[in-house]
């Protein structure tokens, strides 16, 4: 693992190799630059080809390495890059898959380029937080103009190679070579083997006609489309310095300090964290890798409600056949129309093209049978949340399905034991939760059983990847990871209410916050019953909890929300805007009176610490349970399935930066509010730890 040397004729090939993406590690950089000298060093040599091994050029530096050592350690990439400026025999880079990040910088330093057809390029450095750090910002432009490359570099998307051949006056690709693309970067290479002087990117001249207004422009936009995120201003910033210093090594220094300010942002920690454990949630501690996996190739979905409708979807779009089942036709019907309906909507919006839409459709056949899903080889239940429908369904799921079959069960918070133990091969039984809309929600909390197959495990995280989901083990407790530490977050949203709040002011303070909707809000469009459900469970199970009563006045009054036309805000008929109800507000004041409490001014800060310490304090309790096995793993939960902000990197790393021992300072000061559950603000013994061991979360 690192780079390769062969020589072909006059022209030395020199292969990065480091799987999957050909990562910039160490190992390899070491190995790459030798390649580089000893073609050097051969006087048989005349010109150098780079290319990378497998199906990648770069995906850019290796992310195993973030913030090691040998990250930085020499040569780094700078360091290669300068090599192949100062070679003195022609350098080709033979693009030959995906070329992104330093991937990307490390061509701009050779003198030509050559790249495969359909090939991805881009420089994302902006989605963690940061701008191109090895020369992308100042070389980019010169090969494909200003206007071009501040667009690839702010947004951080990915453009194909022939895309890019056709963008006026470039001179970041030679040619687009079809079949072997090494092959035709040898054969270019012979071509240009004698050509001096050698075409360096660093001394092409960089010109704009009108740049004074073209970049305040760019800056604008880029505030206004990113106004919490520091990094995309500062892609403009550094483009511009590549346009208006003296000389390259100018811009390569402004370039670097704009880099380096940015890696101590608090966004740039928080996405970086995320980028780093959306890959973590991947890895189960004691699921090796190498686990082998069952084939899914074809899947069972049973209900055609919204759930299992929105399921089905995910399948369907990855191209797996989905056969789904219903007791009663009418609901099949309706199920089928309202797949057909949400694929013929992104038909209209020109999102799906009208042969995928019908490739789609064609995979999909309805049942009205157990018998027709028996040969599948994952079936996922999406029936009524309710112990004894379950019971049936799983039952008969044990009698039909055929042996090593997945049997999974898109519960949001019952007992996966208790639904495996309905069947007699409870090492096939696993969670998948998926959320509503299911065929739009990145998260699927993949729950792990007592019993469940490690396969079974390392099988579902697959399909997961396949079906474009992140996806987070969870242990069996109510309401797994994201819906356990909800009912903590609703319950001081009810608090807040009976101290003196209004649904607005509340929802106000954590929209502002960041948070994509705030709980009476999200209320509202979940179904305020569906709360009203589990609250008269809790009162039976666990009669030691309490609530505020205002969230069962409300569903005693028949709002249940959106779909009611009214909740804790009213909704004009076809509308979803909230709008604040009198109607809601008195009974708020008329419950107060109840209560003899006199309201209080609550300030922004008080409502954002109070909804948001309170995830993190049973967030704390679900780590050290080993509900979940890693805190990455709840901040995935919450950045994906919650509205949770991005550049906030989750409830965990959000605790982390406010720092562990503030955090519990200010819990404790809520725990002395006399409405407030002072026995819930009692630090989780995990969170104490922290605190007295002077550590963090994550």
């Amino acid at each position: 693992m690192g780079a390769s040397y062969d020589v072909r004729g006059s022209v030395a090939v020199v292969t990065l190799d480091n799987p999957p993406v050909n990562g910039l590690g160490y190992d390899t950089r070491v190995q790459f630059a030798a390649g580089i000298e000893k073609a050097w060093a051969d006087p048989a040599v005349k010109a150098i080809v780079i290319t990378g091994g497998g199906k990648a050029f770069s995906g850019g530096a290796d992310i195993r390495e973030f913030g090691s050592p040998k990250a930085i350690a020499e040569p780094n990439l700078l360091s290669l890059i300068k090599m192949l400026d100062d070679s003195p025999k022609p350098v080709v880079a033979a693009i030959n898959g995906v070329c992104m990040g330093g991937g990307l910088e490390l061509s701009l330093g050779a003198h030509y380029r050559v790249a495969a057809p359909g090939v991805p390029v881009a420089l994302p450095e902006v989605k963690i937080g940061l701008i191109p750090g090895a020369g992308g910002t100042q070389r980019l432009p010169r090969v494909l103009g200003v206007e071009t490359a501040l667009n690839m570099i702010v947004s951080g998307e990915p453009v194909k190679s022939e895309l890019l051949m056709q963008v006026p006056g470039q001179k970041l690709l030679a040619k687009i070579v079809e079949g072997d693309v090494v092959a035709g970067a040898v054969a270019f290479a012979n071509e240009v083997a004698d050509v001096r002087p050698l075409p360096r990117v660093r001394d092409m001249k960089l010109t704009h006609p009108n740049p004074d207004a073209y970049f305040q422009f760019a800056r604008n936009t880029a505030r206004a489309m990113a106004k919490n995120f520091p990094a995309p201003p500062k892609c403009v910033d550094a483009v511009e310095q590549a346009l208006k210093v003296r000389n390259f090594d100018d811009g390569m220094r402004a370039e670097r300090d704009i880099f380096m300010a940015l890696m101590l942002t608090p966004e740039c920690k928080a996405l970086r964290h995320a980028f780093l454990g959306e890959r973590a949630a991947s890895k189960i501690p004691d699921v090796p890798e190498d686990t082998p996996q069952r084939t899914i190739a074809k899947v069972a979905v049973i209900g055609a409600g919204t759930m299992g409708g929105g399921i089905s979807m995910n399948f369907l779009n990855a191209g797996i056949p989905v056969t789904i089942l219903e007791m009663k036709q009418d609901a099949l019907d309706r199920g089928i129309a309202t797949i057909r309906k949400n694929y013929e909507a992104q038909v209209k919006k020109g999102k799906l093209k009208q042969d995928k839409y019908e490739q789609r459709m064609a995979l999909l056949t309805p049942t009205l049978s157990y018998g027709d899903i028996a040969q599948a080889d994952l079936v996922i239940e999406a029936v009524f949340e309710e112990l004894g429908v379950k019971e049936t369904v799983f039952k008969k799921l044990d009698e039909v399905m055929k042996p090593g079959a997945i049997l999974a069960s898109n519960t949001s918070t019952l007992d996966v034991d208790k639904i495996a133990a309905f069947t007699k091969r409870p090492q096939d039984v696993v969670g998948m939760h998926f959320f509503s809309p299911a065929n739009v929600m990145k998260l699927l909390e993949v729950v792990r059983g007592a019993k469940t197959a490690k396969d079974v495990l390392a099988t579902v995280m697959t399909v997961a990847k396949k079906i474009k989901k992140t996806a987070v083990v969870s242990g069996v407790c109510d309401g797994f990871i994201g819906n356990r530490m909800i009912e903590q977050y609703s319950r001081q949203a009810g608090f807040l209410l009976e101290e003196g709040c209004t649904p607005a002011q509340v929802d106000r303070a954590v929209e502002k916050f960041g948070f994509a909707m705030g709980p009476f809000r999200m209320g509202d469009l979940a179904g305020n019953d569906i709360g009203w459900a589990i609250r008269k469970r809790r009162y039976v199970e666990k009669p030691e909890l309490r609530y505020s009563k205002t969230a069962d006045l409300l569903c005693e009054m028949g709002r249940y929300g959106q779909k009611t036309g009214a909740g804790w805000y009213d909704y004009k008929p076809g509308k979803r805007d909230a709008i604040p109800s009198t109607v809601v507000e008195e009974m708020i004041e008329q419950h107060r009176t109840t209560l003899g409490v006199k309201p209080r001014k609550i300030s922004e800060e008080e409502i954002v610490h109070r909804l948001v310490y309170s995830l993190v304090n049973e967030a704390a309790r679900i780590l050290e349970e080993g509900i979940a096995s890693k805190a990455s793993d709840i901040d995935m939960v919450y950045l994906t399935g919650y509205g949770f902000p991005l550049w906030r990197g989750g409830p965990m790393c959000y605790a982390d930066s406010q720092g562990l021992f503030n955090v519990v300072q200010t819990m404790k000061r809520f725990a002395q509010n006399p409405l407030d559950d002072g026995s819930f603000w009692q630090p989780a013994p995990l969170l104490a730890k922290l605190v007295a061991e002077g550590k963090s979360f994550t």
